[in-house]
């Protein structure tokens, strides 16, 4: 079942990764509000709380255990689901990111294809279907 009309907060440094991702999940029918760092994307989120977060782990400044512990202490967003899109495929980054909390590891290069799947049911979960 596909969702529409959801907010996804897409933060990645990188440029084309960003705009990529954006453009397919525009494509699927979500709203999408982008962040280039860490610092703006928490911004972002508290200004208005997303359905789902996509997140860079790897970003100067805030990385994206910074970003995902500031948003899981703000009671407005500390329930949104959130997924890192990342190049590192360290396991104890994924361990640690788990245990902030983060509801998914994507470890790039990934597929659009499995990037809708976890988009698909991180909403569904979020809704509560």
């Amino acid at each position: 079942m596909r969702y529409t009309k959801s907010t996804i907060l897409v933060i990645d440094d990188e440029q084309s990764v960003r705009e990529n991702v954006a453009q397919f999940l525009r494509l699927e029918g979500h709203r999408v509000t982008e962040a280039e760092n860490g610092a703006d994307g928490i911004a972002e989120a508290l200004r208005a709380p997303p359905d789902l977060v996509l997140c860079d782990l790897m970003m100067p400044g805030v990385d994206g255990f910074g970003v995902l512990a500031r948003l899981r202490a703000e009671p407005s967003t500390a329930g949104v689901p959130f997924v890192f899109l990342t190049a590192s495929a360290v396991p104890s980054d994924s361990t640690v990111g788990f245990k902030l909390g983060a509801n998914e590891y994507i470890t790039k290069p990934f597929s659009l294809a499995v990037l809708g799947e976890v988009v698909t049911q991180r909403l569904a979960i979020g809704r509560g279907t």
